[in-house]
């Protein structure tokens, strides 16, 4: 059963650059437990709007709440520190480095004032394993070595390490084959059965169907639907993406 008091709640929010209003007033909730695809055209405000969650560029206007608790986000340490991680499209993996070294890049687990391999290699392989990863066979790969579903199973996973609540994904399917891309959207699915807040940022409007809970769909900078995925359809989605509906109510 869902938590009726969203994990994230934006209120009224509101980002511009010089002239330009790129973020219109969005209201937008997320539930802990469900993934929430965020959808829509280039230029419709995605981005922006999981920047300012992130803390890269803080909105304008409006209030962020936080389990019910409005809460401040003007920096990427104060996302954090709400369990709030992103993982971009380009991942931000070092290829030089193995899988278990990328998992604690900056979070190292020390002993005695050296690093503690056998610990991290330990929560590394848990964290693979409570995803029920099974592409990746050893932790101590280099990540120049993996394919581009094995390198987003890391990045992914890496967010479980660090107890995040919320974990948004900005296009982890672009650019994988159809295997891959299965993979990916079943690590999505199995993350967000642990309890954790997914958004999904995505073009593909079939990965969306295949594996979100909720919809809501950005135009121009402007909310123009929540969308429950169940009682939807391909080509409504696809008519609030391109601006010929609009949902009444909603902002």
């Amino acid at each position: 059963m869902t938590n009726p008091v969203p994990i994230i709640e934006l209120r009224g929010i509101t980002k511009s650059f010089g002239p330009v209003d790129v973020l219109k007033g969005i209201n937008f909730k997320v539930y802990a437990g469900q993934v929430t695809a965020l959808v829509g055209d280039n230029g419709a405000g995605k981005s922006t709007l999981i920047k300012g969650l992130a803390g890269v560029q803080p909105y304008d206007g409006g209030t962020v709440h936080f389990a019910g608790e409005q809460i401040e986000i003007n920096s990427p340490t104060q996302a954090s520190s709400h369990g709030i991680e992103v993982v971009y499209q380009d991942l931000a993996l070092c290829e030089n480095l193995d899988i278990v070294q990328n998992m604690f890049l900056g979070k190292e687990v020390m002993k005695g004032g050296t690093l503690n391999e056998p610990e991290m290699e330990l929560q590394a392989t848990k964290a693979l394993k409570s995803l029920s990863v099974k592409t990746v066979k050893a932790v101590r790969q280099k990540v120049s070595s993996l394919s581009g579903g094995q390198r987003q199973t890391v990045a992914i996973a890496r967010s479980v390490l660090r107890e995040s609540k919320v974990v948004i994904l900005d296009e982890p399917t672009a650019a994988l084959g159809v295997a891959q891309t299965e993979q990916v959207l079943n690590l999505v699915r199995n993350l967000a059965n642990q309890g954790v807040a997914v958004i999904m940022i995505s073009h593909n409007i079939s990965d969306v169907f295949e594996v979100a809970d909720q919809i809501s769909v950005l135009y121009l900078g402007g909310l123009v639907a929540n969308l429950t995925t169940k009682d939807s359809t391909y080509d409504e989605v696809i008519s609030y993406i391109t601006g010929t509906k609009t949902q009444e109510g909603v902002k």
